[in-house]
């Protein structure tokens, strides 16, 4: 999807099979919604030219879309194919941004979700705690395209705060912990008890929540409500609120009465035993670590693995371009890459170039992260 100030928006296709024409209704297999083609266009660089139809195997961009997203499989209805999905990275650097003036609030946030459409492994939230809008994306890079795009583009001025990291918290070992919540409300008496275990996964395996309880000890939809709840809890850990990752949660005892246990006191219940499980469990932070590649002249190769080094990374491997150019490809702590850029352009006098992608999240060393808890903290 490409936003455009002539037609709002275009979608790119591709066609495999058949032939599409101007006015059709077509089926989006993915949204399980019906669309109906406006115009069909043949872009040549900055120019356009409308045709009635295109067949398989041609490259065109279609108008009038109101579902579709990037990344979604047009067709006919009744055929109901779907294409693999593009998976999109989680972003790992944030910052905040704020219109110069009042009267561009709202054009800065329209703008903001015109990339967002565009580009899905860009995200634009709202910070609740201090009203301010956050943009994050995969990189410093990334993000200043963005706030380019926004001044040259969008013709919006905006304020914008310093790249945040986008860390995560997981546990490092296993714990137990129970939740309780009685209360009288409004007359009524409310209950419910439960108790979960909690324990690490290996990097990247998400979350799992396994329901060990035995049978009918508490109603299906309590048990639902209880997943519920430590979903939501995970939003926000116990170290930092960052979110909560590669665990899994394990329902393991509980019980209700009859006439005083709800859905929503077993969701507090689930929230109130995850917090404390989280704290027992040994939570830690984790960081974003990009894949790193640099290419350059052989006569800087130390220079540059000094500063590399310098910034945590871990050095994957070196090879030979031609006689006299080297590629180090390296692991870095997204943290540590902040102005790299400019370093290298500095220890080599401009003659090299990097490109960066993530790689994985990995535990954040223990003095560096009491240092960021510190911070975060304003201790």
């Amino acid at each position: 999807m490409v936003s455009d100030s002539f037609v709002d928006n275009l979608a790119f296709v591709r066609l495999y099979s058949g032939v599409l024409r101007q006015g059709e209704k077509i089926f989006n297999s993915t949204r399980r919604k019906q669309e109906k083609i406006g115009r069909i266009l043949r872009m040549h660089a900055n120019k356009r030219h409308e045709v009635k139809e295109i067949g398989a195997g041609d490259i065109a961009a279609l108008v009038g879309l109101r579902f579709t997203k990037t990344g979604d499989t047009l067709c006919a209805r009744g055929d109901n194919i779907r294409l693999d999905n593009i998976e999109f990275p989680d972003p790992v650097i944030s910052i905040a941004i704020e219109p110069k003036g009042k009267g561009d609030e709202e054009k800065l946030l329209v703008s903001l979700d015109k990339i967002a459409i565009e580009d899905p492994s860009f995200k634009v939230s709202r910070d609740e705690d201090t009203g301010q809008t956050i943009i994050a994306g995969m990189g410093e890079l990334h993000l200043e395209i963005i706030i380019d795009r926004l001044i040259r583009e969008f013709k919006v001025a905006a304020n914008v705060g310093q790249p945040q990291v986008a860390y995560k918290e997981t546990i490092g070992v296993r714990a137990e912990a129970e939740g309780k919540f009685e209360q009288l409300n409004t007359g009524k008496h409310l209950f419910a008890q439960l108790k979960i275990e909690i324990s690490p996964l290996d990097r990247g395996a998400g979350w799992i929540f396994d329901n060990q309880l035995v049978e009918d000890s508490i109603p299906a939809e309590f048990v639902d409500a209880i997943r519920r709840g430590i979903e939501s809890g995970l939003d926000s850990g116990a170290l930092l609120g960052y979110p909560v990752v590669d665990v899994q949660t394990t329902l393991v005892d509980g019980s209700y009465h009859e006439e005083d246990s709800t859905p929503q006191a077993f969701g507090i219940a689930a929230n109130i035993a995850l917090r404390q499980a989280l704290i027992d469990g040994e939570s830690m932070l984790l960081e974003p670590v990009m894949a790193v590649e640099v290419v350059l002249p052989d006569e800087y190769l130390g220079d540059v693995i000094n500063n590399l080094n310098g910034r945590r990374a871990q050095i994957q491997g070196m090879e030979h371009r031609g006689n006299t150019v080297q590629v180090v490809e390296a692991q870095v702590p997204l943290a540590e890459m902040f102005g790299y850029s400019t370093d290298l352009r500095s220890v080599t006098q401009g003659r090299a170039n990097f490109s960066m992608q993530f790689n994985s999240y990995e535990i954040v060393p223990e003095k560096i992260a009491a240092r960021i808890i510190k911070k975060v903290r304003g201790l």
